[in-house]
């Protein structure tokens, strides 16, 4: 053996180096967060680390596992949460309006197998259910109003939908934990700027809706502050006539030095005789 190596080095060094190759790909690693599937000449035979609902996941199951080399194949599989993003397209709501529609789903692999057999690899998995969840956000908003896309009704419309998606997603092993909206807009253009229309004169009906209350509550309130008044002015003025006779004079007054700030400024000087009849509330009444 010692002389083969020193005769062929090379040749030794070659195939030292296979023997390692082969051990340790006979003994994969399989990392805490990742689940596999080893295939055997295109049949799946056993499932490693294997993603089981309420363990953690680190828990035991990873770790240095065995296969057979050049017979079997390990397909990783992750264990984590994952992404689905859907294309953005046109929703049709059901009260006619076009919308621009970006939506994604949250899932996570819990039978590998399955998910094997029916998609192969986890690209391929998003490429089936994308087009999926799609179509179940087009059948779900397109019974509702745009509206109602802007009132908290909108996550019980999200629900739905991953309860629609998730029934599908059974068949691929897959469990739907989310589905949200990223964003609902109107297209650009004509439907956008028409939509701004309807909106801005809706809402200028309601100002002008709840102008015209607040003025009529307005006289209403007024109107019985008059009456309440007159009433009071009325009891007074029957249990004192002087008292009216005073409670005229200052409004004179008012009306003459002070003036009336809206139609009747007060003049600048004013030149009365100390004993005219106008200034006696100043002089004082004579016994």
């Amino acid at each position: 053996m010692t002389d083969f190596i020193r005769r062929r080095p090379m040749i030794a060094g070659f195939l030292a180096f296979l023997f390692v190759f082969v051990v340790l790909g006979a003994f994969p690693i399989v990392p805490e967060t990742k689940q596999a599937v080893v295939v055997r000449f295109g049949k799946p035979v056993r499932i490693l680390n294997r993603y089981e609902p309420g363990k953690p996941i680190g828990a035991p199951g990873a770790g240095i596992s065995w296969r057979l080399p050049f017979a079997d194949e390990v397909v990783w599989i992750d264990k984590r949460v994952l992404d689905l993003d859907m294309q953005p397209q046109q929703v049709l709501s059901i009260d006619q309006r076009r919308l621009e529609v970006d939506a994604f789903a949250r899932y996570r692999i819990v039978d590998p197998l399955l998910m094997y057999i029916r998609a192969r690899s986890e690209l391929q998995l998003n490429d089936q259910l994308r087009p999926i969840l799609g179509s179940e956000v087009r059948n779900e908003l397109g019974k509702r109003t745009f509206a109602a896309l802007l009132t908290p009704e909108r996550q019980g419309v999200m629900n739905n939908v991953r309860l629609s998606l998730n029934n599908i997603a059974h068949e691929y092993g897959v469990e739907i934990l989310d589905v949200r909206i990223k964003r609902t807009d109107l297209p650009d253009g004509a439907p956008l700027n028409a939509a701004f229309g309807r909106m801005r004169t809706a809402r200028e009906q309601e100002a002008r809706s709840i102008r015209a209350q607040g003025a009529k509550q307005a006289q209403i309130i007024r109107a019985e502050a008059d009456a309440q008044a007159a009433r009071t002015y009325a009891e007074s003025f029957g249990k004192d006539p002087q008292f009216y006779s005073f409670y005229r004079a200052m409004q004179a007054y008012l009306t003459t030095f002070v003036g009336d700030e809206q139609n009747h400024p007060a003049p600048t000087t004013v030149i009365l005789s100390p004993q005219n009849e106008f200034l006696k509330e100043f002089t004082g009444r004579q016994p």
